[in-house]
């Protein structure tokens, strides 16, 4: 196979690959950069695998920097762009079940190829837009099937997060697992727990905002794999209703995590726990437990002004695509509608501070001014007195008096 039209990535990258091989050396992009390009889909990072050791590749041009030379990377600088290559090497050794304890660098693109993860991964492609398939990836490409290379059972046992990478490719790209590969997820499982939670949770966010999360989820729970990432074990059943919920097209991490609390019950203080288990950062706790209150009542079809205040013109959109998914009727147009009509937006456009509560009521420093600001914020919010600086203050006044 010839792919005549490559990607500007590519072409971009074609002189750095015309110099190794001028140089006596072989030279062949490789990973998803490749497998991607043929399936269509846009490209991120080109990497190279070449025959040149690391010191050949350094002899050869001016300008490289050590980014993982232990392991054969050297990073090459061309025109202002950086290209990670790679020589081909063995691997032995995964005490961790995640790195290779030993690599040893050889001039065989099979014996590179094989160590790979799964066929539709192991393919190599020269400059001129020729393509390498020593493993069937090509195939399994064609039919949409995710296989490991060689013996599953080894391959996972070499990496165990490659089990993840399997499940997440299945919704990613809205393929199959093949049948040994799936019994070689489900036998060795349990090893995922060796694997940084991290890497883990990566794995998760990118199969859920895949183009068949629903997939990716199923193969979740089939294997088994759903039990030794952290806190799943516990919610079976609300991954098995997200299966069913029907075609979802989440847009980023946060949405993520709020559509798996809200199907876990989660609110308050159990959704920072649970993110603090999967080492979310603090933004995304605070984005999602906000999120997750907002959805329970757009589900009501109730637009309330302190609602859409707190939650916010972002995360109301998440919010209510997640609450759409589970039946609510109101569209992101009425809600971001009622939004922009809110007469205030945050705390900073009310019309009277702390400062001018001191001079104008009368107020000591204290506690009682944020609480007065507080009640005002709501107030205005609820539409129950203009946002009037004479006006609030003379509001202030009287609820100095009452209290």
């Amino acid at each position: 196979m010839i792919i005549k039209k490559l990607p500007e990535e590519f072409e971009q990258a074609r002189p750095v690959m015309q110099r190794i091989e001028q140089a006596g050396f072989e030279a062949y992009f490789v990973g998803g950069s490749v497998r991607d390009t043929i399936l269509k889909k846009p490209i991120h990072d080109v990497d190279i695998a070449t025959s040149a050791y690391p010191e050949e590749v350094k002899h050869i041009f001016n300008h490289t920097v050590d980014t993982g030379i232990e392991h054969g990377t050297v990073m090459i600088l061309d025109h202002g762009k950086g290209y990670e290559t790679t020589t081909f090497r063995t691997e032995s050794g995964y005490q961790d079940y995640r790195r290779p304890d030993q690599v040893t660098f050889v001039r065989s693109l099979k014996e590179d190829l094989q160590r790979r993860d799964f066929t539709i991964n192991a393919l190599a492609m020269k400059e001129n837009g020729a393509v390498i398939d020593l493993f069937s990836g090509l195939k399994d490409l064609k039919n949409g099937i995710i296989r490991a290379v060689g013996d599953p059972q080894a391959r996972f046992n070499e990496d165990a997060l490659r089990m993840m990478r399997a499940v997440r490719f299945s919704s990613q790209l809205d393929f199959k697992i093949e049948k040994k590969t799936l019994a070689g997820i489900a036998d060795h499982a349990q090893l995922l727990e060796k694997i940084a939670v991290e890497r883990t949770r990566v794995e998760l966010e990118k199969m859920l905002l895949g183009d068949n999360p629903a997939n990716g989820i199923t193969q979740l729970l089939e294997t088994g794999l759903y039990k030794y990432c952290p806190m799943l074990e516990h919610f079976k059943s609300g991954l098995a209703e997200i299966v069913t919920l029907n075609k979802w097209d989440l847009s980023n991490d946060t949405e993520v995590w709020s559509l798996l609390c809200y199907s876990f019950f989660l609110e308050g203080k159990q959704i920072n726990d649970f993110l603090r288990q999967w080492k979310t950062s603090n933004q995304v706790i605070t984005d999602t437990t906000v999120i997750v209150s907002a959805i329970s009542s757009l589900l009501e079809d109730e637009i309330i002004p302190e609602v859409l205040y707190e939650t916010g013109r972002d995360r109301l959109v998440s919010a209510n695509k997640i609450s759409n998914l589970f039946g609510g009727e109101l569209t992101t147009k009425e809600v971001l509608e009622a939004y922009d009509n809110l007469p205030i937006k945050s705390k900073k456009e009310l019309a009277i501070n702390g400062g001018q509560l001191i001079n104008g009521a009368q107020l000591n420093p204290g506690p009682m001014i944020g609480q007065t600001l507080q009640r005002l914020e709501t107030m205005v919010v609820n539409d129950e007195i203009p946002n009037s600086t004479d006006e609030l203050m003379s509001a202030a006044v009287k609820m100095l008096k009452e209290d």
